[in-house]
């Protein structure tokens, strides 16, 4: 790995810039507000934005020295249950003194008086986030890149790993019936935000429905926005991951749901034109791990026999196509003024014959292959074992 002088480095760690027009805060109010409920802040107090995400809105707030990191809803928001701030604080409160990945979160409030939504205000980390490429000044060579896929997905079981019950979270989600609620519940949103120039997605919708798996024995905590531009890395030392961010999602579920929404934003290099198009991380450089060896491992990792990961991974190809139109629908009925919208109908329709392509098997059927071979192998050696 390489890479530049200490100037370097700060070149390609995420940084705030101007706040977008029609996303502004009222500065003193929140100012003031601030200054009341965290100790110790003085010193002159500014507001920038983080530019990337198409869902809640994150800015950076200096005050004197200190930074802090305020997430609020977008403006014109539709789907209101997918921007709960109390969700996203009460997890970062029961999660960070456990699992340190997760910010420390200060203050939270529903007093609407103050933005005209809730919020809440979190630890600012300061480090490298990736997003479709690597950024100039950093360089990663196939061993780095494995490396790193590696303290990814094992950092991902780790999170699943946690007991959610012994850090409070037992109340938090309803593990029972979950695929089969998220199956029906991504449906609904689908339709409700389907616009003229989506497509239908009726056939996926069936074959989800026919599919759901056997409810598994041991539900996690599921971070449900699992990605490599939603973690934070080391600038000394960029195979180390030092946070995760966008906990909105978070919930008690099935960990290979959450793992299955992970890949859907998983490009690699050899895919297929239409998934290349809506690559937004750099998954693609030489020596990044594919799917199929992501999965490998996490099975490995994690014990869990993985026998129809078309499903999950179909699942969270088709739950990403709902985010997206969620989202595009905003533009399209003029919530929004946010350019950035407008594409994001080409990337639901490219979803789409993916999704397709996954449920025919034409050409994503080597995953599933992979897996079970990988199982086969798995089950040949313990019987050596024993033997």
């Amino acid at each position: 790995m390489r890479k530049g002088s200490d100037e370097g480095i700060m070149d390609i760690t995420d940084r705030a810039t101007k706040v977008r027009n029609g996303e502004e805060l009222e500065t003193k109010a929140v100012e003031e507000f601030l200054k009341d409920n965290i100790k110790g802040l003085e010193g002159t107090f500014d507001i920038a934005q983080f530019p990337s995400g198409f869902s809640n809105l994150t800015y950076m707030i200096r005050v004197g020295e200190r930074k802090f990191v305020l997430r609020r809803p977008p403006f014109g928001t539709k789907a209101k249950s997918a921007h709960d701030m109390s969700r996203e604080y009460h997890i970062l409160s029961a999660l960070h003194p456990v699992f340190p990945y997760a910010p420390k979160p200060f203050v939270y409030t529903q007093d609407t008086s103050i933005m005209g939504c809730p919020f809440y205000v979190m630890e600012h980390i300061q480090g490298i986030i990736l997003r479709k490429d690597l950024p100039r000044g950093l360089e990663m060579s196939p061993d780095d890149a494995r490396r790193l896929c590696e303290n990814l997905i094992d950092l991902h079981f780790e999170l699943h790993s946690i007991d959610y019950k012994e850090v409070g979270l037992e109340d938090f989600g309803r593990p029972e019936g979950y695929v089969k609620r998220q199956v029906d519940g991504w449906s609904r949103r689908y339709l409700a935000s389907r616009t003229e120039d989506a497509p239908d997605f009726e056939l996926i919708m069936e074959w989800l429905d026919k599919k759901i798996p056997q409810e598994r024995a041991r539900p996690s905590i599921i971070h449900n926005d699992y990605k490599l531009d939603n973690l934070v890395l080391e600038p000394e030392n960029p195979l180390r991951i030092i946070g995760i961010l966008d906990w909105e999602m978070a919930t008690i579920g099935d960990p290979l749901m959450d793992l299955g929404s992970s890949l859907a934003y998983w490009v690699q290099k050899d895919d297929p034109e239409e998934f290349q198009s809506i690559r937004l991380m750099p998954t693609n450089i030489p020596g990044a791990l594919t799917r199929e060896e992501l999965v490998a491992r996490y099975s490995e990792q994690s014990g869990i026999s993985i026998h129809n990961f078309d499903f999950y991974f179909c699942f969270g190809l088709f739950r990403l196509a709902v985010i997206a139109q969620q989202i595009y629908y905003r533009y399209y009925h003029g919530q929004t003024r946010d350019k950035r919208f407008k594409t994001l109908i080409f990337a639901v329709q490219n979803l789409e014959k993916i999704a397709t392509r996954v449920i025919e098997h034409k050409r994503f059927k080597t995953l599933i292959f992979a897996v079970q071979n990988l199982e086969k192998i798995a089950t040949r050696v313990i019987e050596h074992s024993h033997m």
